[in-house]
This record gives C-alpha cells, sequence and structure tokens, in this order.
C-alpha cells in the first residue's frame, strides 16, 4: 500500500519521508497507535517504501586502479512516485524477499511450535482485508477461537537467522513486527540484534500498548507515536471508500473516537436501533422491574460481543453528549434531532457526576465482553449499578 491509501496522518507520514530522504532512518522504529488508529497500515506502507528504494549501484575497481559506479546513483524517490517501481509490486503483494513480518501466531495441533511464516498466505490475506483490524480479529481468522496468541522463541531464532543474510535486491532489509507486546521472555534473544543489527537492517514495531512490551526493547527504539485519527478524516474514509451516507458517516464518527476499525464496526450494524434498546433497558431499570430487566438482559445477550460492545458505546456516546450539551449548550452541539433529545433526557434523570460514574461501568462492561465475560451475568450485575447510581444516586467507586 502506498502512503496515499493511509487514512489521515499527513504530518507522521512527512516526518517518515523526510528520515529517508535526509539520511536519517533509524535502525529501529516503533510505531505506537492505540486500536483503529492506523498503525499496521502506516508501518506497512513505510515498509513497502524503504525496500522499494533502488539499491545504490555497486562500486568496482576498474582497469586502471580507479572506483567507478556501474550505474549512477539513483535520485531520492518520493512514496508518491514508488508505486511505478517493479519492486513496489512485489512488496504490494507482501513477496518481497527482504520484507520480513512477525505477529502473534497458535500451534495448528498440539505439541506444534509455529512460527510466523507458518501464516504467511493467511496474513497476506489479513492486511489486504482488514489493515485496520486489530489483534482478536487477526487471531481469529486463523481459528484460534479462544487460544492465546504468541510470538514464540522459534520465531526469533527464525529472525536472527533472516537477518543474518544479506539483502537480495533492496538496499534495505526491513523487519515489521506486529504487537510486539506477545514477545515474552524470549524476545531477550533480539536485543543485540536490534542494538547492533546487520548494516542496512531496519525494524519497525507496532504497537498499541507501551507497558506491555519489554522494556529491554522499547528502550532500544526510536518511538513515533501515532494519535487518534480526526473525525474529518474518519468522516471522509466512511463516505469515500465504505460509501456511507454523508448522514450516517457523521453519526459513526461522532461514537467510534477515532478508531477506524471501530467505525466500520459501527457502520456493518448501522440499521440497528440502539436507540430504542436504550430506552427499553433505562424503562426496565428505573420504571417496569425485574421482569422487564430479565427480558432486556435475555435480548441483549443474544446478540453477540460485537454488537454488545456496538450498544454499550452508543450509550456512553449519548452521554458525553448530554453533559457537553451542560457545559456548552445545545445549539452548539452536532446531534440529530431524536438524539439530541434523548440526551437531554439523560440530563433529567442523572446528574454529572453521576453521568461520569456510568460511562465508567460502560467502560468496564465494554473491557469486560472483550474477554469473554458471560453476557447474562455482565448485563444482570450492570443493570443493578446503574440502578443505584441513578435511582439512589450512589457513585460506585473504582477500587
Amino acid at each position: 500500500m502506498l502512503f496515499s491509501d493511509i487514512i489521515g496522518h499527513d504530518a507522521i507520514k512527512q516526518h517518515l519521508v523526510e528520515m529517508v530522504e535526509h539520511n536519517r532512518l533509524s535502525h529501529a522504529l516503533l510505531f505506537l497507535a492505540k486500536e483503529g488508529a492506523g498503525g499496521l497500515p502506516l508501518a506497512m506502507a513505510f515498509a513497502q517504501y524503504i525496500v522499494s528504494l533502488p539499491a545504490e549501484a555497486p562500486v568496482v575497481e576498474d582497469l586502471f586502479g580507479g572506483m567507478t559506479a556501474l550505474a549512477p546513483t539513483p535520485a531520492f524517490i518520493h512514496p508518491n512516485q514508488i508505486g511505478t517501481e517493479p519492486a513496489y509490486l512485489r512488496a504490494d503483494k507482501l513477496v518481497h524477499p527482504d520484507l520480513h513480518f512477525t505477529y502473534p501466531v497458535i500451534p495448528r495441533k498440539s505439541g506444534d511450535k509455529p512460527i510466523s511464516s507458518d501464516y504467511i498466505e493467511e496474513w497476506r490475506s489479513f492486511v489486504q482485508t482488514m489493515p485496520y483490524g486489530n489483534v482478536y480479529d487477526w487471531l481469529q481468522s486463523i481459528g484460534a477461537d479462544n487460544k492465546q496468541g504468541n510470538i514464540t522463541a522459534e520465531e526469533c531464532n527464525q529472525i536472527i537467522k533472516e537477518l543474518s543474510l544479506k539483502s537480495f535486491e533492496s538496499k534495505y532489509k526491513v523487519l515489521l513486527v506486529w504487537m510486539p507486546e506477545y514477545l515474552g521472555k524470549e524476545g531477550n534473544k533480539l536485543l543485540k540484534l536490534i542494538e547492533e543489527p546487520p548494516p542496512n537492517t531496519i525494524f519497525l514495531l507496532v504497537a498499541e500498548n507501551e507497558e506491555q512490551m519489554l522494556a529491554t526493547i522499547l528502550s532500544r527504539c526510536q518511538l513515533v507515536r501515532i494519535p487518534a485519527l480526526e473525525d474529518k478524516d474518519i468522516e471522509q474514509a466512511l463516505i469515500e471508500r465504505a460509501k456511507a451516507s454523508e448522514e450516517t458517516a457523521r453519526q459513526i464518527t461522532g461514537i467510534c473516537e477515532g478508531n477506524y476499525r471501530e467505525a466500520l464496526q459501527l457502520l456493518q450494524h448501522a440499521d440497528e436501533d440502539w436507540q430504542s434498546l436504550l430506552r427499553e433497558w433505562l424503562n426496565a431499570m428505573l420504571k417496569t422491574g425485574p421482569a422487564a430487566q430479565l427480558k432486556f438482559i435475555d435480548e441483549i445477550s443474544r446478540l453477540g460481543r460485537e454488537k454488545q460492545k456496538q450498544f454499550l458505546r452508543y450509550f456512553n456516546h449519548l452521554l458525553e453528549q448530554s453533559i457537553r450539551i451542560r457545559v456548552i449548550g445545545e445549539d452548539l452541539v452536532k446531534l440529530g434531532e431524536p438524539e439530541k433529545d434523548f440526551a437531554k433526557r439523560l440530563n433529567k434523570i442523572a446528574s454529572v457526576s453521576q453521568q461520569e460514574c456510568i460511562i465508567e461501568e460502560l467502560d468496564k462492561a465494554a473491557y469486560y465482553i472483550e474477554r469473554n465475560a458471560h453476557a447474562k451475568m455482565l448485563f444482570q450485575a450492570l443493570t443493578i449499578k446503574l440502578y443505584h447510581i441513578i435511582q439512589n444516586k450512589t457513585l460506585i467507586l473504582s477500587s
């Protein structure tokens, strides 16, 4: 993929280009980006750009003892023009011999010691179809179910072996490591290689949480922080790439919080009537009682994890907008009339401190859903908590 295929992040793209143009490319870069911000596609485009640059012409001794280049040293090529290079066609298909990948994998059967190349065909398909996907999407695409992914000791040994060889055709050898958080203590095997790599060897690490990385690896990388995508960039991408209507794109952008993966998930279920479901829940919680609560819990538990998370995120979105209405006034809050009316009603049943507490509980519930919490038990407990927060004005403090 080209830089022009990446949503937003123009300043970071320019910074990366200048690194190459002025020969200031670090041997180890860590792209730190939250889910859906585009860390993987940005690093992928940069890796494909690097290995597609023409190698410098070899210099040989001529008949008279002088040193002569076999061809002129190639001029700098901007990423917007790299797509015409023959090497880029191989890099774009992820078959370039100097472009290597490491990512979490699972054993296919008991006793296996898998390495990333065992799943290279699945990886190529994943990058092409879900470049903004997260590690959960990747592991499900290779049939992990509830198995934990891992970057194994065997993979570290394979990295050392591959990078000890000379590059085949490019000036650089590039290793892209996606989710280095999945490196256990085995990652210490790579410390010397990262600190003192072979000539023209580039490490590109793409992580979501620096606190979960080995500190010894983190300290050896130049950090490139990638912020959440801007609303205007997500809205434009939804309209132009995902063919969403302007109204749908605007609503989704307000909910997804800079996460393009989440935006695509929301678009997939854009026809869901979350507002009616939320109204049913609040009425069951505050008016109609236990029988209605059990009916709602049974209904929500059948939706599946992704829809449950989206429902909670939608509730959070309305709570955040209701707080904004309190602070800056409803005229400055861009919402459709039904949503704005609902947000104003939320202000009538809960104070700002209560709303903040509800948001915290919803965030925790979404976190537990990600980790396979039992849906009925979770929503039963959440219903009781929210009832006490709203009806009894009880604030449940974090431990």
